[in-house]
């Protein structure tokens, strides 16, 4: 489960899949809040939100976007604590929880560090095999956390399980 946070839009998208087979598409939405409500409503809503995802899909692990500075110290600090609620979730599931910079996920998916939402979209498309890229956006974005971290945490995983066993491969 890929999880793209925002006070206004969180995008959650889960996909199945392992490195070197196709991948499908599982569900893709957003929760949503109003900019109305009192933070303390919107965080409310936006973790029942996440809760009820993790139970009607019930993952593996859930991939979070790591927050990243920006100028607008606003919306860092509502992207933070959307990223906490999704932390505390799976924790309490006892879910492995990975965290990709926004780099990290545009360069699993698109080959590019610095690709724009629009090449994200039409690379999530193309690799779940979709018509069109998921909308809103942060619906795109979280499958695209989803892809990257079912690619990179595959790797990561057999390196850590390698290193546990006392090899690394190379020769002696």
């Amino acid at each position: 489960m890929g999880i793209d946070p925002g006070l206004t839009r969180c995008g959650v998208g889960i996909v199945e899949g392992t490195v070197g087979r196709p991948l499908s598409l599982v569900d893709v939405g957003v929760v949503r809040t109003g900019a109305d409500l009192p933070v303390e409503q919107r965080l409310l809503l936006i973790s029942r939100g996440i809760e009820a995802w993790i139970e009607a899909t019930r993952p593996d692990a859930i991939a979070v976007e790591r927050v990243f500075a920006q100028a607008n110290v606003r919306t860092v600090m509502g992207t933070a604590q959307v990223s906490g609620l999704a932390l505390v979730a799976a924790s309490a599931r006892g879910l492995p929880v990975a965290m990709h910079t926004p780099s990290e996920v545009k360069a699993a998916v698109t080959g590019s560090g610095r690709a724009d939402k629009a090449q994200v979209g039409t690379m999530v498309a193309r690799l779940l095999r979709l018509d069109a890229a998921p909308q809103p956006a942060d619906a795109a974005d979280a499958l695209a956390l989803a892809i990257c971290h079912l690619w990179r945490g595959s790797a990561t995983n057999r390196i850590q399980a390698a290193v546990a066993a006392g090899t690394t491969g190379a020769a002696r």
